[in-house]
């Protein structure tokens, strides 16, 4: 990767990206995954592959308006998983972070929302630690909004895009500002402590104005949090059709993105990377320290991915239509036993444990704890990662290569895939997307 080719070549949210996993064979048991590792502060994800419509640009794992048959199947499947998952931890497995994503898991009935919960307490225990969902405009509604504050959820996430209906279209992802002002009201009414809201900047036909319109509404909720996402065109998902000017839209991002970074820092908001923004007097939420870096996460659902020091680990990856489909009817179709084993997966030797630990620090705007870092791996992060001194002389690392600048910091999703590995690039290049 070159750092000159654009400040957009990815979203680094997870590493190894799951286009790097592959097959796992033997298939090992999870009981002997999990055997030799710290379960006291664990993460705790649950992935609904449904959705009421598959946005633009989305290529997540999901299907749209999925028959009412599957879902019920799903959920079974789901308690299914919980148990055996469950059954290959140890009995003092701890959880201190929880999170239901998808796909929309506010898609479920209020009746199916409460199932899941269930199904969540079995798996990670009934203890209230902090628990984010995510939502939708369309299915924020008051019935499924008051579910999830009766199970403790701290922390609701909207995708809202666009405060502009013909912006949210030319996104792809059709709706209307009635229903917008409607759901996020709904949410208020249900005092969940921490709402987000998901923007989208470098959409066709933006301009300074007009996400001005849609910072200035957004901020009018007063959210605890706002995603500021740029505009992506994958292979597979509904804008992979279009073609952009590479160059002339990575310059409308750019300076879209220096706009919002104007705007949310005087309306008191603090960056934490480059996507998120957290208002300065937000709550903090209570619960065990959850470090991404240190500790491990169990996934439950056919989208979701489980990691631990040495593997990484899911179910088959899919972003087309077919594609997802069949990974869900593989999903549903497997037999009890098969859930206690990993099926598809990366493992991770030192340097790539090294690497990722790197990253997930780097890409914070608090950066990288040094200390942190030798008492973990026995070396320093800057022998270990030579190429860092790059960074520095082009001004978006400090001089002690700990933390990014803030011109390195809205460079990020060049920095993330320039780091990425060799091994995990080859791997990645070589996935067959589907």
């Amino acid at each position: 990767m070159n750092l000159d080719d654009s400040p957009y070549q990815g979203y680094l949210y997870a590493y190894p990206h799951k286009t790097a996993y592959r097959r796992l064979d033997p298939r090992p048991a999870l009981e002997s995954v999990w055997a030799d590792e710290p379960q006291d502060s664990l993460f705790g994800y649950v992935h609904l592959p449904f959705c009421e419509m598959r946005c633009g640009f989305c290529n997540l794992f999901t299907r749209s308006n999925p028959p009412a048959e599957q879902v019920t199947a799903y959920l079974a499947q789901l308690r299914r998983q919980a148990a055996a998952v469950r059954d290959s931890l140890s009995p003092a497995a701890a959880f201190s972070r929880l999170a239901i994503g998808g796909g929309t898991p506010t898609y479920l009935t209020a009746a199916e929302l409460e199932e899941l919960f269930g199904i969540l307490d079995s798996a990670f225990g009934s203890g209230r630690v902090p628990l984010s969902v995510e939502t939708s405009p369309a299915t924020a509604t008051p019935e499924r909004l008051a579910v999830l504050a009766a199970h403790g959820t701290t922390r609701i996430s909207m995708g809202v895009q666009s405060f502009l209906d013909a912006e949210a279209r030319a996104a792809g992802r059709p709706q209307r500002l009635t229903e917008v002002h409607t759901a996020l009201q709904s949410i208020r009414d249900a005092r969940l402590p921490v709402l987000n809201i998901d923007l989208i900047y470098g959409i066709d036909g933006q301009t300074a104005r007009t996400w001005q319109h849609s910072l200035d509404e957004a901020l009018r909720w007063r959210p605890e949090e706002l995603y500021l996402y740029p505009l992506y065109v994958r292979p597979l998902t509904g804008l992979g059709r279009r073609a952009h000017a590479r160059a002339d839209w990575d310059s409308q991002r750019l300076a879209l993105y220096r706009q919002a970074v104007e705007v949310l820092t005087a309306a008191g908001y603090v960056r934490h990377s480059m996507r998120q923004f957290r208002r300065a007097d937000a709550p903090v939420p209570d619960g065990p320290d959850y470090c991404c870096q240190d500790d491990g996460m169990v996934g439950l659902g056919c989208g979701a991915r489980s990691y631990t020091t040495g593997l990484h680990y899911s179910f088959d990856y899919a972003v087309a239509v077919p594609g997802v489909r069949a990974v869900i009817d593989d999903y549903l179709s497997r037999p009890a036993g098969d859930f206690r084993f990993a099926e598809f997966g990366f493992p991770l030797d030192g340097l790539e444990q090294r690497r990722r630990w790197l990253l997930k620090s780097l890409l914070r705007a608090d950066g990288v704890d040094a200390a942190a870092y030798r008492d973990r791996f026995g070396s320093g992060h800057t022998d270990d990662f030579p190429q860092l001194a790059e960074l520095v002389d082009r001004g978006w690392l400090d001089a002690r290569r700990t933390m990014l600048t803030p011109a390195g910091l809205e460079q990020s999703d060049a920095v993330g895939p320039w780091l990425v590995s060799g091994r995990v690039r080859e791997a990645m290049g070589a996935y067959v997307a589907r």
